[in-house]
């Protein structure tokens, strides 16, 4: 007789979701990319991040993140926002084969119910990012 327990296998087909290296650690100051005013963010927590007992969580590309504003007007200074990471200088490897690196790690802060707080995103947003996050991909000018 099977082992698998029917919850399992009732539970239906998963989407593909690629193995993506998770290069940005807690307390890592990165760019802020879009046009809110902020500059630069500090992360504070992963959202949903499963990890190992004392392993210091990180995020990669597509990851929801909560992040203080470091560097910005003086009313986003240290206010706490939710955010997503749409750049990684760590290589991203593709499901083809090819991997991709960007020069900077980046952010857009994105509001509570998932929206966009910003109206622009600086520079190149990678595939993985627009994916997972359609406004993203609506507003991104490159997708890499």
């Amino acid at each position: 007789m099977s082992t698998k327990s029917r919850a399992v296998s009732a539970k239906g087909v998963e989407e593909f979701k690629p193995y993506i290296t998770r290069a940005i650690p807690l307390n890592a100051v990165i760019n802020c990319a879009d046009n809110t005013g902020a500059k630069t963010l500090r992360v504070i927590q992963v959202v949903k991040a499963k990890s190992r007992l004392k392993r210091i969580p990180a995020a990669s590309v597509g990851d929801s993140i909560v992040c203080v504003v470091k560097r910005g007007p003086p009313e986003m200074k240290k206010q706490v926002y939710g955010a997503v990471i749409i750049r990684q200088k760590y290589p991203v490897r593709r499901p083809s084969g090819q991997r991709i690196v960007f020069e900077d790690n980046a952010a857009v802060i994105i509001t509570p119910e998932g929206d966009l707080k910003g109206t622009d995103i600086k520079g190149p947003v990678a595939s993985e990012a627009a994916e997972k996050w359609p406004r993203i991909a609506n507003l991104a000018s490159i997708i890499v």
